[in-house]
């Protein structure tokens, strides 16, 4: 077992450990969006295509801004996670709600892709997040 105080100084001198995930995960939204798009279309059409990638391009810009300043925040002080986290969440779902609310409203044929976009991202991102973490990064920690 590690003397304690020993991860907090790897983790200070390993400062790209908080965002070392991201390019991943972002990888797979990217293979997503695209596999979304083809789907979208394929059922209904371009607004059908452009709803399901924009879905997924929704829910990865919302992962990985909290990631990006969970990690500004947690590099800064520990103590400033929680208060970013929550107020940077209320943020992001006050303006998905609008966002969802704009969107229904438009009466626009792409919202159901949109939708299912926004859920499949959702999936992946966190699929791949939890392979990540119990392949990769614990390959990391166990050397």
């Amino acid at each position: 077992m590690a003397e304690p105080g020993t991860r907090a100084a790897e983790a200070t001198a390993d400062r790209g450990w908080r965002l070392r995930h991201l390019p991943v995960l972002l990888v797979a939204s990217v293979l997503l969006a695209a596999a979304a798009a083809v789907a979208g279309g394929v059922t209904r059409g371009a607004d059908g295509a452009l709803g399901a990638a924009a879905g997924v391009a929704v829910t990865a810009f919302s992962y990985t801004l909290t990631t990006v300043v969970l990690a500004w925040a947690d590099a800064r002080d520990p103590q400033l996670v929680l208060p970013f986290g929550l107020g940077l969440y209320i943020a992001k779902m006050t303006l998905l709600a609008g966002l969802m609310v704009l969107v229904g409203a438009s009466g626009w044929p792409g919202l159901i892709p949109f939708c299912l976009g926004i859920a499949a991202g959702v999936l992946v991102w966190t699929g791949v997040h939890i392979w990540w973490l119990a392949t990769v990064h614990a390959r990391r920690v166990h050397n």
